[in-house]
């Protein structure tokens, strides 16, 4: 349906709960997945996941900001595999001093935290994308795609450091595509997907009760989204396998929703 078997892609966070969602995708459409972070304990299970359900995975253990680490990674996937198709550009997360608690202000903020959290979630997307990203130019085709956030769309309180960083991201999405069209052809694209609310590790306490109930902060979330839920990781591979697949072969520099209807609402 995707056009995929036999492609190779690398997923940067593949180790974590999106990430691992989109290379679980990836792998069931029989792509062979790399799956790139920082802990080689979990980067080892999310490679075991997906070869214990039959695909093939290669585990890459890597900081996206460490400029030698990336590219030894990149060496270890050529030597293994010879090539890469799809980059995903998963990796990123926020800290707690890069945003603002309900009794805090702005002048609270902590500015290392800040820069902490934009290197992350920019840096660490524009880097693997500077040392991965030259594989798919030298072969002028290949689909890059990075994760963006409903935070970068409209003002969400508190996550100030974390939402700059995903407003970069869809900045950096569109001028990397039309970068990569312009000198490497119509074979190279580049989008994001924004995710809207998925519950995840980081977030967990924010939005859920110990007993599974929602918070002040989930409840205000789900009334603002039409659909009234958290979206399932699960619910990221269908777009993310046609951004990667040829049925996208006309697409490049979006910011594409999958967010329960978040973005499109007005309170109202």
């Amino acid at each position: 349906m995707f056009d995929l078997q036999g492609k190779i892609a690398l997923i940067t966070g593949g180790n974590g709960v999106l990430g691992g969602a989109i290379a679980d995708g990836l792998a069931a459409e029989d792509v062979k997945v790399a799956i790139l972070g920082r802990t080689e304990e979990t980067v080892n299970e999310a490679v075991q996941k997906i070869e214990k359900n039959g695909g093939e995975a290669l585990a890459l253990v890597a900081d996206v900001l460490d400029k030698k680490s990336l590219n030894l990674a990149k060496d270890k996937l050529l030597k293994q595999w010879g090539g890469l198709d799809i980059l995903v550009n998963a990796a990123g997360g926020n800290r707690k001093g890069a945003t603002i608690g309900p009794e805090q202000t702005f002048f609270d903020l902590s500015l290392d935290d800040f820069s902490a959290v934009t290197d992350l979630n920019l840096k660490g997307t524009v880097l693997p994308s500077f040392i991965f990203g030259e594989i798919l130019a030298e072969h002028k085709k290949g689909s890059i795609i990075n994760i963006s956030s409903m935070a970068a769309q409209s003002a969400i309180t508190r996550v100030v450091g974390y939402s700059a960083a995903k407003a970069g991201i869809d900045n950096f999405t569109k001028w990397l595509a039309v970068e990569m069209a312009q000198k490497y052809g119509d074979g190279l694209r580049v989008n994001a997907i924004a995710p809207g609310f998925f519950v995840g590790d980081q977030n967990r306490d924010l939005l859920l009760q110990p007993d599974g109930s929602l918070t002040d902060r989930g409840n205000t979330i789900t009334a603002q989204t039409p659909m009234k839920r958290f979206g399932k990781p699960e619910e990221l591979q269908g777009v993310a396998l046609w951004l990667a697949g040829s049925g996208s072969a006309f697409v490049t520099g979006t910011v594409i929703p999958v967010d329960g209807g978040f973005n499109a609402f007005s309170g109202v």
